[in-house]
């Protein structure tokens, strides 16, 4: 069994208001980094933050990390765009950064890293194989993909895509989009059936990856979970776009199917995909990291909706999954 990490950034990130993926926009930039190195080693080692959100919510990755001590699963972390180094191993695909989805060319970088991860997948061994992500501002990405894609729509109740923050800013990412496809010269679905292009224009260099580390494994008869939310769920869109006809499995977190923002459902059905929501079980009041999951912060991400489902096939209990997520939190240099 291995998790695929796939962590960059974009500078769409950078607008205020769209994530809680770090305590301030100086640290945001470091969060994938050090998510690699957490799920790696179990705390940073290079990087000079621990992922928090501005209340102190501490990233998926530990929840992640809790997991595979107890399950024990391979990691793989693929650059897919860091603007800061990591200390965790990685593999390189090409991919650099992404700009603001505002500017016309955000990820020149795309078709090369999607071509690149895709021989990835094709060569990787393994007989299953997790997908996720770390990247913030990923979700305004992902919805700028979608209106490429002519999938904006896609829902009937609800935005298409989540938010790491309590409240879904959903207007803002809306009119962030909109002026990405003006600033890029392109209607609503424009590039339906051209999904390199449209992660190119409107999307990020982690979308790039993880697509075409999706079709590689699919390709080679490797089983392929899209472990996440609303931006894996995009993935899936994708690679629809991309003529893949294949059964597709997402396994995310019960906070994501339970956001009243979006309509995970509608998401399932448009992108033909199966769905698995497991429900971690923190209580608020039980230990104040488990208040801003509980309160709707970092919903998903870093693969943690998938780790908790391999947590839950593993017959691992939900008692012991809290349990050594604290130790993992308490293990962190949270004072860094």
């Amino acid at each position: 069994m291995r998790v695929v990490l796939a962590v960059g950034t974009t500078r769409t990130a950078e607008i205020e208001g769209l994530s809680a993926a770090g305590a301030d926009p100086e640290a945001m930039v470091h969060t994938p980094s050090a998510d690699a190195e957490i799920v790696s080693y179990g705390e940073p080692v290079r990087s000079p933050v621990v992922p928090v959100s501005p209340t102190g919510c501490p990233t998926p990755a530990v929840v992640t990390r809790a997991v595979r001590d107890l399950v024990g699963f391979d990691v793989t972390v693929v650059d897919a765009g860091l603007a800061e180094p990591t200390g965790a191993p990685t593999v390189t695909v090409g991919a650099r950064s992404g700009d603001d989805i505002r500017e016309a060319d955000p990820v020149p970088t795309a078709p090369g890293a999607f071509a690149a991860a895709r021989e990835f997948g094709q060569a990787l061994p393994d007989d299953e194989v997790y997908l996720g992500e770390s990247i913030p501002g990923g979700t305004t990405t992902a919805l700028g993909v979608q209106a490429a894609l002519g999938e904006r729509s896609a829902t009937a109740d609800g935005a298409s895509v989540s938010s790491s923050l309590p409240e879904n800013p959903v207007e803002r990412k809306e009119a962030v989009v909109d002026e990405g496809l003006a600033a890029s010269g392109l209607a609503e679905g424009d590039l339906s059936g051209d999904p390199r292009e449209a992660i190119r224009r409107m999307g990020d260099p982690v979308l790039a990856v993880l697509s075409g580390l999706a079709l590689g494994c699919l390709e080679s008869g490797t089983a392929v979970t899209l472990a996440g939310g609303t931006q894996l769920a995009t993935v899936a869109a994708v690679l629809r776009h991309a003529g893949e006809e294949r059964p597709l499995d997402l396994a995310t977190t019960q906070y994501v199917a339970d956001d009243p923002s979006v309509d995970l459902g509608a998401l399932a059905d448009a992108f033909d995909l199966s769905v698995t929501a497991t429900d971690p079980a923190f209580d608020a009041g039980d230990h104040p990291a488990f208040d801003g999951y509980v309160a709707g912060e970092a919903k998903e991400g870093v693969a943690m909706g998938g780790a908790l489902a391999l947590a839950r096939t593993a017959g691992v209990s939900d008692a012991d999954v809290r349990e050594r997520v604290l130790e993992r939190y308490r293990s962190l240099p949270l004072d860094a």
